[in-house]
Order: C-alpha cells, then structure tokens, then sequence
C-alpha cells in the first residue's frame, strides 16, 4: 500500500488520510462492533484478541480507547464521559482521559490511555490494531 492513502470512512463523514511512517508498526483492521451498539456518550466495553476496548460515540464521531484506567486499573468504560470536553473519568478515583489522545489530564493518573484509531463502514465500527509480533 501507498504510505498516503485516502481511504472512505463513512458515507457521512468524507475521507480519512491514513499516512504511514517508516518506523510505525503496520496495523490491520478488526470489526469491533455495530455502530448501533454504540450510545451516544456511553461509553461500551468489547473484549477483542485480549484486549479490552471502550468504544462511544460522541456528536457524530467515534472513539476507541483502552478501557483500564492507568493510575489503577478499573475499568473506564463504567465511569462518565463529559461530551463537552472529549474526556472521561474514572469512576473510581476521579482521574480523567482525553478522548482524542488518552492523555491523562488529571491527576490521580499520570500515564496516557492507548487509544485506537477506528473507521465506521457499513454500520459496524472497525479498530486498527498494530500487525501480529509487530512492538
């Protein structure tokens, strides 16, 4: 594939470009789950490959994000989300994750958030996962 590539990612949201940098790993796209399945600022846990992901939708776009807070491990997708501001909390001691970036922007957590980029095609949301044995 062509490290610039324009891919569709939904009808109603146009074009997504999906650039590729040498020292990134590879990804491949997994179906996650219909996007029907998904509440508008509620966030919902899918078990994947062992991965526990946390997936909303939020004023038209989709977010995938690690669902384990890093500050304790409890699981984010039970805490709020503040559409307002792109985060969430955890419900268990408060700390709070851009949406965008998984940066933790509150304390008690300290450390980032993985987050996924995603793609909705034909009503079900797909996550880029990095490539088997890549780091």
């Amino acid at each position: 594939m062509d490290p610039r590539t324009i891919v569709p990612k939904t009808k109603f949201e146009g074009f997504m470009m999906v650039l590729q940098n040498k020292n990134e790993a590879l990804s491949r796209k997994i179906q996650l789950i219909p996007l029907k399945d998904v509440h508008e600022g509620k966030a919902k846990r899918v078990e994947i490959e062992g991965l526990r992901i946390a997936v909303t939708y939020i004023n038209g776009s989709v977010y995938a994000f690690s669902d384990m807070c890093t500050h304790a491990n409890y699981a984010l997708s039970e805490g709020p989300i503040h559409a307002e501001d792109l985060t969430i909390e955890c419900w268990k001691h408060g700390a709070q994750f851009c949406l965008k970036t998984g940066q933790a922007i509150s304390l008690p957590a300290t450390r980032p958030m993985n987050t996924y980029q995603v793609e909705v095609i034909d009503g079900d949301v797909y996550v880029h996962l990095p490539q088997e044995g890549s780091p």
